[in-house]
């Protein structure tokens, strides 16, 4: 009974941004699960390897292109995965555009902008596009992976002389996505339509070996109560627990996947 909770079995499961630093550990670990995975990106040859390695192992996974910027694109996706599959059972909302991201007085309209169409508009229009099919079937789970920067404020003071910061765009952008999942899981619960957000921190691979970055990495184990990074793993539970019936009376939440950073 257990097994068969966190089973995704005969689901249908799209993962933009699916071969990405994030995308790559959902998208293995909802087709381990048992998810017919889509994976999806602008760049789909990155998807197309992601997907092969995966077919290799046994599991059930297909690349697609879609590009967030444009509404047709989302749209002949949508049409693209219903006709193939006939479901969409989940949704991981996990692309993000890092164009133009800069601190407050450096920022441009133009990249301002350009982010958006991706982190603001993309992600509504590309839930706007999986609705139709999870009302039809009474069931669904949409995943927003979201931040730390979206439960507290930056602590600037990490990155000591490191040069590294947090632009004002992520936070922006983080903080409204939490909103937006929570304003989904409250209009479409009706439905049985689950809406959360993961908000992992401090995860990147390679981080620990980042040349010139020792002050802010040392600064970050320290502030962190387990003491590390997370690693691919810590990504691959959370997320097989909201796509599931696992977490299937939880929903507008947004799940801490930080090791204990926003405790403090």
């Amino acid at each position: 009974m257990m097994n068969q909770l966190f089973s995704l079995t005969g689901k249908v499961a799209i993962v933009t941004g699916g071969a990405g630093f994030f995308g790559t550990p959902i998208s293995t670990a909802l087709a381990e699960a048992g998810a017919h995975v889509v994976i999806a990106s602008r760049n789909v040859s990155t998807c197309e390897h992601l997907a092969s390695g995966l077919s290799a192992r046994g599991f059930l996974a297909t690349a697609m292109c879609v590009d967030l910027e444009k509404e047709s694109s989302i749209r002949a996706f949508a049409e693209n995965v219903m006709g193939m599959f006939g479901r969409i059972d989940i949704l991981v909302n996990n692309a993000v555009s890092r164009q133009g991201f800069q601190n407050l007085e450096e920022v441009e309209v133009t990249g301002w902008e350009a982010a958006q169409r991706v982190n603001a508009t993309g992600l509504v229009l590309m839930t706007r596009a999986v609705i139709e099919p999870m009302k039809a079937a009474g069931n669904g789970s949409i995943i927003n992976i979201g931040s730390i920067q979206g439960a507290v404020g930056p602590h600037f003071p990490v990155y000591g002389q490191t040069g590294m910061t947090s632009p004002v765009n992520y936070t922006y952008d983080k903080w409204g996505m939490v909103g937006f999942t929570k304003w989904l899981a409250n209009f479409y619960g009706r439905y049985n339509i689950r809406a959360n957000c993961i908000s992992p921190g401090g995860y990147g691979p390679g981080v620990a070996q980042l040349e010139g970055k020792e002050e802010f990495i040392e600064n970050y184990k320290r502030l962190t109560p387990l003491g590390r990074f997370a690693d691919d793993a810590d990504i691959k539970g959370p997320v097989v627990f909201m796509a599931s019936d696992a977490s299937a009376f939880i929903t507008g939440q947004n799940l801490l996947v930080d090791g204990g950073w926003t405790s403090w």
